[in-house]
């Protein structure tokens, strides 16, 4: 069931008219029947793959809560007779135990999640490899696994660690996992975040209902007007990349950014905006990425909880391993302090990359886009000491139009580079890329060729009017809440008008009809 169907809108009405008619302890219960009500339209199938990383995630926190308590209880129990040594080599022994009950939580999901999505990329592997020819088993990928995967081994993770006690009520824990507005896209949450709200109860509150339906509301524009119009220009482009070159290749990057901000910002104003509306907190996936000055900020604004979640179980534990400090201490003393200290961390640095360039998605477009990515921040980190000697040198270095230069530059920097996910083809793409230098065709922008993409003269105008609403929203962003400070200040009348007002501007620009895929939203593939 997508986000911008009549159906959902159906479905979240009946929701949210019975989550505050039932009794308020009985909330959460609703919220997991829709959810499972929700997540079946993707078909019966899908709701195995979910059940099995619920069940399996939670009988591991189970067991490792339980390991965790009879170990603090034998040890005050005993404490008397049991002395420094004693107790570490308990503690060990327990600890040892739930890590392995962690592992193979881990080994379980992680694994199908890998033979799902990854069985025909090694397949591939394989036959240009050793030139076999082997088959293909064309899995269909469950609706938003990857997300609530990653969601469920941050919580059984945090649980080893000790972060928090697991929660005993498997419905509860059912619902984390399930929570409908975060299936199709994420954001990824933490239980110690999401669980402060999720459970209830809740009343309805006016002030919390309008600004998430505020939300909805901006996040629909953002997807049917500018997103769902600009694909089809998108799609023309990459699919004759022989016939568009040069000045194409530039459009088509300016465009893609376009429509994937617009697409994956405005599924996540959906998915906060409805929790919102429940009286539930999500956490915030975006701060306003394009206002960055180099690419290391813009990913701790674009996707920022894949972020955190890569940075958190992945880059910091790999970093202070014991084999990632031997080849630390390997480093200094063969290669020197200076180069040896920067080993553990770029190896880490990399690997990370890798994995976040797979987990977008099986094909080498995306590991070379993850490495890329990892090639530039290794590169920029080595040459801050120049930067930093560079404004200290030049004072317009410090000036509001040098910051406009470096958020200019990392736009195009980052937009070529994503442009891998629209080619896919490695090779191709570079050429592609090599062409904008080589092909002298910067004329077609005024020969009325971009005409010929799909898109009519009225289609670029409403591009190129919700870019501005949305450049213009994201400025005031900086001075606060635009919801809390212009919107939701008005007088009930005026802003129910406006609401319906746009509401009505979004049925009549969107983008509907042949050609257009309102349904889909670019990261429910992943």
């Amino acid at each position: 069931m997508s986000f911008v169907s009549l159906g959902f809108l159906a479905f979240l009405a009946v929701l949210i008219l019975l989550y505050y008619l039932v009794p308020k302890k009985g909330q959460w219960i609703l919220l997991l029947a829709g959810s499972v009500f929700f997540y079946a339209f993707a078909g019966w199938s899908a709701l195995i793959f979910i059940a099995v990383t619920a069940l399996s995630t939670y009988l591991a926190g189970i067991y490792i809560g339980k390991l965790a308590a009879d170990r603090d209880k034998y040890i005050k129990e005993h404490s008397a007779e049991l002395d420094k040594e004693a107790k570490k080599a308990y503690k060990a022994k327990v600890k040892k135990r739930t890590y392995l009950i962690m592992s193979l939580c881990l080994l379980l999901n992680l694994g199908m999640l890998a033979v799902i999505k990854y069985t025909d990329f090694g397949i591939s592997i394989v036959n240009g490899i050793f030139r076999t020819n082997i088959g293909f088993v064309h899995f269909a990928l469950p609706m938003g696994i990857s997300f609530y995967i990653f969601q469920s081994m941050g919580y059984i993770i945090d649980v080893y660690r000790g972060k928090y006690a697991p929660e005993k009520n498997i419905a509860r824990f059912a619902l984390f996992v399930s929570f409908f507005p975060q299936l199709l896209q994420g954001p990824i949450s933490r239980f110690d975040e999401l669980s402060k709200t999720l459970y209830g109860p809740h009343k309805f509150d006016w002030n919390k209902f309008a600004r998430g339906a505020w939300r909805v509301l901006w996040g629909y524009f953002k997807k049917v007007v500018i997103a769902d119009r600009m694909i089809t220009a998108v799609l023309a482009l990459s699919g004759e990349p022989e016939k568009y070159t040069g000045v194409y290749v530039v459009a088509l990057v300016l465009f893609y950014a376009i429509e994937l901000y617009a697409d994956f910002t405005g599924g996540i104003d959906i998915t906060i905006g409805v929790a919102e509306m429940l009286g539930i907190e999500v956490a915030e996936n975006f701060d306003r990425p394009f206002f960055s000055l180099n690419i290391t900020e813009y990913w701790r604004r674009w996707h920022i909880t894949m972020g955190t979640w890569f940075k958190d179980y992945i880059f910091y534990p790999l970093s202070v391993s014991p084999k990632m400090l031997k080849i630390s201490k390997w480093s200094r003393e063969k290669l020197g302090q200076a180069i040896g200290k920067r080993v553990p961390v770029y190896l880490s640095t990399i690997i990370v990359w890798f994995a976040t360039g797979l987990w977008h998605g099986a094909a080498w477009n995306f590991i070379v886009w993850g490495l890329l990515n990892c090639l530039v921040i290794i590169v920029s980190q080595e040459l801050s000491p120049l930067y930093t000697r560079f404004h200290k040198r030049f004072g317009f270095s410090n000036t509001k139009g040098y910051n406009v230069f470096q958020m200019f530059r990392t736009f195009w920097l980052m937009g070529f580079i994503r442009v891998l996910d629209v080619y896919r083809d490695v090779p191709g793409t570079f050429r592609q890329v090599w062409s904008v230098f080589t092909t002298a065709n910067w004329g077609n922008l005024f020969s009325g060729s971009f005409l010929k993409l799909g898109l009519t003269l009225s289609d670029f105008i409403a591009v190129l009017a919700g870019c501005a609403v949305m450049f213009t929203v994201s400025v005031l962003q900086n001075k606060g809440q635009v919801r809390d400070n212009i919107i939701l200040k008005r007088p009930v009348a005026v802003r129910l008008v406006v609401f319906v007002l746009i509401a009505l501007l979004i049925t009549i620009f969107g983008a509907y009809g042949i050609g257009y895929d309102a349904g889909a939203f670019i990261y429910g593939q992943f």
